[in-house]
């Protein structure tokens, strides 16, 4: 048995991963898996290549497993700056039939044991020390599995190891493995590449869950995302994140100085509320993109072929190849002598039309990422080429005598040599590629056509930017070399998303969207489709405090998502709290009640982007809870005398008094009379018709008349409440008067409808 210690653990806990030495290796273990490229962009030796293996999927299993990969490799593709960077990534997937279904110790250490290839295990590979959330491989084994993938190394590869099964867990550092089937699966594997790829540091400030960690103590953080300089401090020394400091962050809120971090309770200070490495489920802030951008470059080359450095002849044509991001295309600037020539970012230069004197010159290429995701100059993606140019050598001459070194010009047929893959509709913003053969006596020129239309592409024409034509719906794109052409299906077509939210006690419709009014928790479901195959990854944002990935559920990837003004607590974490989110229980964040914006969209498997849709929200507190529930009919008046009397979609023939000190909550009810309360703790009038009229006088704890019908005079007076009385969304068939509240009563933005006069602190509801 060996240990191998791991960097990070999803759930904040690094654990030992116990592997096993004596898994075949790989010419033994060929026959029983399969490797499926899933998406290859170049050479796997030039790329940084991703392999993703199953384990306890048997033969039967093994579409659910290439379903839960699909979703895996959609997210990330949804998440800066992997989308923009997902040419540099080839991707396999090692199917691999297991005898049994499942993995070790799930979900209890007395869950039995499975044979299966990759030894997955809950528990840290069954270990009673351990934490079940900690989910374990064989490195042995994942290796060797990893090795049939040819041109692979362990310097230009990741192995993503999926369990199969719905518990949540996973494990980070030099191998990520993640479960397939919980709701959050997906989202560890980014994560985990911040850490094995990124070299990030969790942002947690805790290190068990449920334990708030102890001050940190030590120097400044060797982290780039965490630090003790103040804000001022960094602008001063130009040191960590001070170049962001101030905007809006992507994972929301502002880039600034957020106490916690590196297991730590205090003492150290983070870029971000909450960003991938606190929370799973929001994007990578500036500084983590920025680390994640240098280091997903730096697996990859810049330069991908090339006229060979060296001497090269004064009228040959040099040429190189680049990588190629999906958004936007790589500088290439060319010098002379140190002498920068007008190229226009073309990939090739002709020395014929330079006019060099006679001797030996310099020309140099040099390729840079002008991507605004990197500010520090010092990381910036960059690389250089150098040539010799021997005015004494000649490429092109039939008839003088040449030198033994000179270059002798190609005589192949022009054809593609790469491109952006062909097998799936590309975005209306992707920036398209396509490579060619390249003789040294010129580049051949590649022809674009949309829909069968000349399209102009000046300078570079080896990159083919489609967001500078705003395209929608669906079109084709062509590029034609020599004898060859190439065909791509542009899918303009948004995505489509729809939320299901739970029944509130109003909906009103306003020319900015749709606008509801809940007393408590209630939930939001969202459903994401797409014209093309491959999973829809659906979205929403609160306050505009960054996008967060909408997986469902916690516990339930199928449940809806579930708001409520504090959140709910799932295994010691904390989900769904509306304002400032509460990451961790002990998180002092205002409660989530009032008025709330809620946006949500979708990104789908070509990487469009769809407009998002929104909704507001008010949250009011809960109603006092019912010590007398009455439903069906009541004949005759109804005294509440004392304690709280909940009318649930029942119906009152006579009028209804509320005494001094007690409460009344109707919801979906009828009454038949006149509504009185003198003096009474609580009156909610939910969703209630009432026909009569409707007094509430020295109210005293809370009161609500909201989304009802009452056929008389409304007259709120001298209440006492510790919030304002809320009055909105009636429909009221006599006057509306308030006088003497502490409070000026609110509609909630939601007016009502009034038949007769509105006077005193009502006159504008």
């Amino acid at each position: 048995m060996r240990t191998i210690r791991l960097t990070a653990v999803v759930g904040v806990l690094a654990a030992a991963l116990v592997g096993t030495g004596t898994t075949a290796q790989a010419d033994e273990l060929a026959p029983e898996a399969k490797v499926v490229p899933l998406q290859v962009t170049g050479p796997a030796a030039s790329r940084f290549n991703l392999i993703v293996m199953g384990d306890g999927y048997t033969a039967t299993d093994l579409p659910k497993f290439r379903e839960q990969v699909d979703k895996h490799l959609n997210v990330l593709w949804s998440i800066e700056p992997f989308k923009s960077y997902r040419n540099y990534f080839n991707v396999y997937a090692v199917e691999i039939a297991s005898p049994q279904s499942g993995v070790d110790c799930d979900p209890n250490l007395t869950s039995p044991k499975v044979d299966t290839p990759l030894q997955m295990g809950f528990w840290g590979g069954c270990n009673p020390n351990s934490v079940q959330r900690l989910l374990t491989v064989s490195s042995t084994a994942a290796i060797s599995y990893a090795d049939l993938v040819p041109g692979t190394t362990s310097g230009n590869r990741q192995i993503l190891a999926i369990g199969n099964s719905d518990t949540y867990g996973g494990a980070g550092g030099t191998y990520a493995t993640a479960s397939g089937g919980n709701a959050l699966s997906a989202l560890i594997t980014p994560h985990e590449l911040g850490h094995s790829l990124g070299g990030l540091q969790d942002e947690y400030d805790y290190y068990a869950r449920g334990d708030r960690g102890a001050p940190y103590e030590g120097a400044e953080p060797s982290s780039i995302h965490h630090s003790l300089l103040t804000e001022q401090q960094m602008r001063d020394q130009q040191q960590k994140w001070f170049r962001w400091l101030g905007e809006r962050s992507e994972s929301g809120g502002t880039i600034g100085r957020y106490e916690g971090g590196m297991y730590a309770g205090s003492g150290v200070w983070r870029p971000s509320r909450h960003s991938m490495m606190k929370t799973l489920g929001y994007y990578f802030d500036q500084i983590s993109r920025e680390r994640m951008t240098q280091r997903i470059s730096s697996r990859a080359n810049l330069f991908q072929a090339s006229t060979p450095a060296g001497d090269v002849a004064a009228d040959q044509v040099v040429w190189l190849q680049t990588l190629h991001p999906s958004s936007h295309e790589l500088d290439v600037t060319w010098t002379l002598d140190g002498r920068t020539l007008p190229t226009g970012n073309r990939r090739a230069v002709d020395l014929a039309t330079l006019d060099l004197a006679p001797g030996r010159h310099t020309l140099t290429a040099k390729v840079v990422d002008p991507t605004d995701f990197i500010r520090d100059p010092a990381v910036r993606p960059t690389a250089s080429r150098t040539w010799t140019v021997d005015t004494g050598l000649t490429a092109r001459s039939t008839t003088a005598a040449k030198p033994a070194t000179a270059v002798e010009p190609a005589t192949a047929p022009v054809a593609f040599t790469g491109s952006t893959a062909t097998d799936h509709p590309v975005s209306a913003d992707e920036v398209v590629y396509a490579e060619t053969t390249q003789p040294d006596t010129e580049q051949p020129a590649i022809s674009w056509r949309v829909d069968g239309q000349p399209a102009e592409n000046p300078g570079n024409d080896r990159d083919f930017d489609l967001g500078a034509l705003g395209l929608t719906g669906r079109h084709t794109l062509t590029a034609t070399v020599g004898t060859q052409t190439l065909t791509w299906q542009v899918d303009g077509v948004e995505p489509t998303v729809t939320s299901t939210l739970s029944k509130p006690l109003l909906a009103i419709q306003k020319p900015t969207g749709p606008e509801y009014i809940y007393n408590d928790a209630f939930t939001m479901k969202l459903a994401a489709t797409d014209d093309s195959t491959g999973y829809v990854v659906p979205e929403f944002g609160v306050d505009g405090d960054g996008w967060f990935n909408y997986f469902g559920w916690p516990t339930d990837a199928s449940a809806p998502w579930k708001f409520t003004a504090e959140g709910t607590a799932i295994d010691q974490l904390v989900y769904g709290k509306l304002g400032v989110p509460r990451v961790v229980p002990w998180d002092d964040v205002p409660p989530g009640y009032g008025r709330h914006q809620v946006e949500y969209r979708a990104i789908d498997a070509s990487g469009n982007i769809g407009t998002p849709r929104r909704f507001a929200v008010t949250l009011l507190r809960p109603a006092p809870a019912c010590t007398t529930t009455i439903t069906g009919t009541r004949n005759g008046p109804l005294v509440v005398g004392s304690g709280v009397t909940c009318l649930t979609g029942a119906t009152v023939n006579g009028p209804v008094q509320i005494s001094a000190g007690a409460s009344l909550v109707a919801t979906d009810a009828r009454i038949s009379g006149p509504v009185n309360a003198t003096k009474a703790a609580d009156v909610h009038l939910l969703r209630t018709a009432v026909r009569g009229p409707v007094s509430l006088s020295g109210t005293t704890r809370s009161a609500a008349l909201i989304g009802s019908t009452i056929s008389g005079p409304v007259s709120v007076s001298t209440a006492s409440t510790g919030e304002p009385v809320a009055i909105a969304g009636n429909s009221v068939g006599g006057p509306l008067s308030c006088s003497g509240n502490t409070a000026v009563p609110t509609n909630l933005e939601a007016p009502n409808q009034v038949a007769g006069p509105r006077s005193g602190q009502c006159a504008k509801l």
